[in-house]
């Protein structure tokens, strides 16, 4: 049997009309996105929150600051990937910046710089661009990276992953530093239906959808031009996991585990598991039908807006 369609590859109609100009890019990606999904293999079950060598890249351009944990003219690794796992290695680690441009780093290239942030959800950066030779990445450890969106159902808290997704983590990093999340909202809610059971195990011989077992929404803030995110994070799309469809600002959660996708979408976290029942309460709502893009999917009546704060304890931002 054929994989099922992709009911995500699609911004929602009113995005369409204001992105006109971008029609034919997209319709362009949306190719390249059709031939990856029907020719990479299925992927495994991934652990979220462990890393793989190779995986854990950072962001290039970027140099991090902060009090040195181990110095880099002493420390020198062959990849940036090394230093990472070098800083997970190192209990006092919480970033890391490297130098792995021979040309441009010189007698530098190797350097691999141990830090420690004095807020690890507002890193210190001294430098960012493409003339930066470094490259940073942040260590999320037990209990950090956690961000939350507040709604008037409750708040679903987010762990971020890093070493999977740096840039999605780094634009979480800047909501929160903007104090400001004016438009973000769910819009698209649809529940799991009889396809797939309470776990989120899909149902033998049942059909992927409709309903697609997923909650979408945008988290463009209104008046702040977003910047596409390259793709990143390629996990199986698992109950809970949150991702963005294209290259955002349109994102999913997912209340099933959807291994008929692939890694057709950059995941950058997932729902702490105690919140899902906040999620699966949201995909009760109200809907109303809508065809889009010759698929149906259920429209939110009443949007359901968020707000972007720090963990549950911390005032909202």
């Amino acid at each position: 049997m054929a994989p099922p369609p992709l009911p995500l590859s699609l911004r929602r109609p009113s995005d369409a009309r204001r992105r006109g100009p971008f029609i034919t890019l997209t319709l362009v990606l949306l190719l390249v996105a059709a031939v990856a999904y029907f020719s990479f293999p299925k992927a495994a079950r991934e652990p979220l929150t462990t890393a793989e060598p190779g995986r854990c890249t950072g962001i290039q351009g970027v140099e991090l600051w902060g009090p040195a944990v181990n110095w880099g003219s002493h420390h020198r690794l062959p990849s940036a990937a090394a230093c990472c796992a070098s800083c997970r290695a190192t209990s006092a680690c919480d970033s890391w910046v490297f130098c792995g441009d021979k040309r441009r780093c010189g007698n530098r290239f190797g350097e691999c710089w141990l830090k420690k942030q004095k807020d690890l959800m507002a890193p210190s950066v001294i430098a960012r661009g493409e003339d930066v030779m470094w490259t940073s990445g942040l260590i999320f450890r037990k209990l950090q990276g956690i961000v939350g969106l507040e709604t008037n159902l409750g708040t679903l808290h987010i762990q971020l992953l890093p070493d999977f997704a740096p840039r999605s983590v780094d634009y979480f990093i800047e909501l929160l530093g903007l104090h400001n999340c004016a438009g973000c909202r769910f819009y698209r809610a649809e529940g799991r239906g009889h396809l797939w059971d309470a776990k989120g195990e899909h149902v033998k011989n049942a059909a992927f959808g409709p309903p697609y077992a997923l909650l979408q929404g945008t988290m463009e803030v209104d008046g702040v031009a977003f910047k596409e995110i390259a793709k990143e994070g390629c996990l199986a799309v698992r109950r809970g996991s949150i991702a963005w469809v294209g290259s955002g600002p349109e994102f999913m959660i997912s209340l099933a585990n959807h291994e008929e996708w692939r890694d057709a979408y950059s995941v950058f976290g997932s729902v702490v598991p105690e919140d899902m029942g906040i999620a699966e309460e949201m995909a009760m709502l109200p809907t109303s039908t809508d065809i889009w893009s010759n698929v149906t999917v259920r429209v939110l009546r009443d949007p359901v807006y968020f707000k972007v704060k720090r963990r549950s304890n911390a005032s909202a931002l």
